[in-house]
């Protein structure tokens, strides 16, 4: 049995990296990723990506209510400035699915405070930073946290079994696929979904961080 619990305000944490930041999603993020899917709306295909100013601050909304309850911690991918580009939103992720589980009584994780697995998921991008090191950063930086922080023992990511972009990313993450799960909920273009769900447990770690480390140091093209 796995169980949510209401996290702290101390629990948003803002993630820095070289090439992006990634800061708890807001209300104030609303008009910049609203122009984020403005850049291709056609790129999200795939994705249920908020598609108005309305919708999107629905979709934080509901993002933020996620983590009231404990189960999401939604973040803002921020662009860091570099040579001609400012500073600027690009995107957004999550954590969610966040479980703790219930240890028995005189198990050394009797009491843990911190997730026991989690996913990886509600990610997309601005068409202007794909084929950039933003998205191999921004996983580092979440599964940083979610192993070396929070020492989970999972994390989980998943994807339209169509979305051939979407699972080469993953694979390349040095993530494993677990296989798919059929007519698993409903798909953005209204059909029903077959999802591909692929893994790194913590044992992997090591092997994956200096993966994604020598991935993300690469130059900004």
């Amino acid at each position: 049995m796995s169980l949510p619990s209401s996290p702290s305000p101390e629990a948003r944490p803002t993630l820095p990296g070289q090439h992006v930041r990634l800061e708890p999603l807001s209300p104030s993020h609303a008009s910049a990723l609203h122009a984020v899917v403005q850049e291709d709306p056609d790129l999200y295909a795939w994705n249920v990506v908020p598609r108005d100013r309305a919708t999107m601050e629905s979709y934080i909304a509901d993002a933020l209510s996620g983590f009231s309850q404990g189960h999401m911690l939604p973040f803002a991918i921020v662009r860091r400035a570099h040579g001609s580009h400012d500073e600027r939103v690009v995107g957004c992720t999550r954590f969610f699915n966040i479980e703790r589980w219930t240890w028995p009584p005189g198990h050394a994780e009797h009491g843990r405070a911190a997730p026991d697995v989690c996913e990886i998921g509600y990610t997309w991008l601005a068409r202007s930073v794909l084929r950039t090191p933003v998205n191999t950063e921004a996983k580092l930086l979440l599964l940083t946290h979610a192993f070396d922080a929070w020492k989970t023992h999972r994390v989980t990511l998943r994807t339209d079994v169509r979305n051939a972009r979407s699972r080469a990313a993953i694979e390349r993450l040095g993530a494993k696929l677990d296989g798919c799960l059929r007519a698993e909920r409903p798909g953005a273009d209204g059909t029903v979904r077959d999802s591909a769900v692929y893994s790194i447990i913590a044992s992997e770690w090591p092997v994956v961080r200096a993966r994604l480390q020598g991935l993300a140091s690469r130059p900004w093209a």
